[in-house]
């Protein structure tokens, strides 16, 4: 947890899925320069005299070191070579807004936790709460969803209260609000458990989901609402990245998660990318 401008902040969690080595990054360099003879790699060496097995591949792929790419990467600025190493890092509790912060990064796959299929427990509380637990009830439901990158609960019951009007006040004015958050199996359990929120609750859940159910409510959360995400760049990628946003200027949240992708990152790839102080 941080304290920043007065709220407290959970940082986000990452680990690295998978690295494809330096190894090809040096394959295509000497490609470029017809010098793999010139390679302190063995392996690199062989491609010289014939195309790579299997056997060759995993030891390329293995590769620690490159005196070619350091002094690519640091003397002559050939950065291009880099975009032959990608990294996949699964990221856990950034928040919406740090997403849209890491848009403007053009080279990288992105694929994040969406909120079209993943909003029906929200929408389950909101529902059971109209039979009698009201705005209590919706609010501490959702206080155990975790869902939010600020740590204060006092701030988080804002939040969450705001989310409940603004249901509030699509369920006065939508002609049939239960068609657009309740699957029509799962109808009949707003007669069957009348008055009842937390029993209603709990068979909405065990129930089918509505699909698309975020469709409807996308509006009533904001950027505070944390994230799920798998990023993939390439180490020329990464570098710019790293640069934006470890910097002092960047968003704090996204330095936080800057320098977090940075600590699983191994070694070899930082001696590419980050300049040694």
């Amino acid at each position: 947890m941080e304290e920043v401008y007065g709220i407290e902040y959970s940082k986000p969690e990452v680990v690295l899925l998978q690295d494809t080595g330096i190894g090809v990054a040096e394959s295509a360099a000497r490609t470029c320069y017809d010098s793999f003879t010139n390679s302190e790699n063995d392996v690199i060496k062989e491609i010289e005299f014939e195309m790579p097995d299997s056997s060759m591949c995993d030891d390329i792929n293995a590769i620690e070191d490159s005196a070619l790419l350091d002094d690519l990467a640091w003397t002559y600025f050939h950065h291009s070579i880099l975009e032959h190493a990608n990294l996949s890092f699964l990221i856990r509790g950034t928040s919406r807004g740090v997403l849209q912060e890491h848009a403007r990064h053009r080279l990288q796959a992105i694929s994040v936790r969406s909120t079209r299929y993943t909003m029906s427990s929200l929408i389950n509380a909101f529902i059971a709460s109209k039979q009698g637990g009201g705005k209590e009830f919706f609010t501490n439901i959702v206080l155990g969803f975790d869902m939010f990158v600020t740590a204060n609960e006092a701030y988080n019951r804002i939040e969450i209260g705001g989310m409940y009007d603004k249901l509030e006040y699509q369920f006065n004015v939508v002609e049939d609000f239960y068609a657009i958050s309740v699957a029509k199996s799962s109808l009949g359990f707003l007669e069957e458990f009348k008055k009842n929120s937390e029993a209603l609750y709990e068979a909405l859940q065990a129930g089918k989901k509505k699909r698309n159910v975020g469709d409807a409510f996308k509006h009533i959360i904001s950027d505070n609402v944390k994230v799920d995400m798998v990023v993939t760049f390439n180490l020329r990628s990464l570098k710019n990245y790293f640069t934006l946003r470890d910097s002092g200027a960047a968003f704090f949240q996204i330095r936080w998660l800057a320098q977090e992708m940075m600590k699983v990152t191994p070694q070899k790839y930082l001696d590419l990318i980050i300049k040694k102080k």
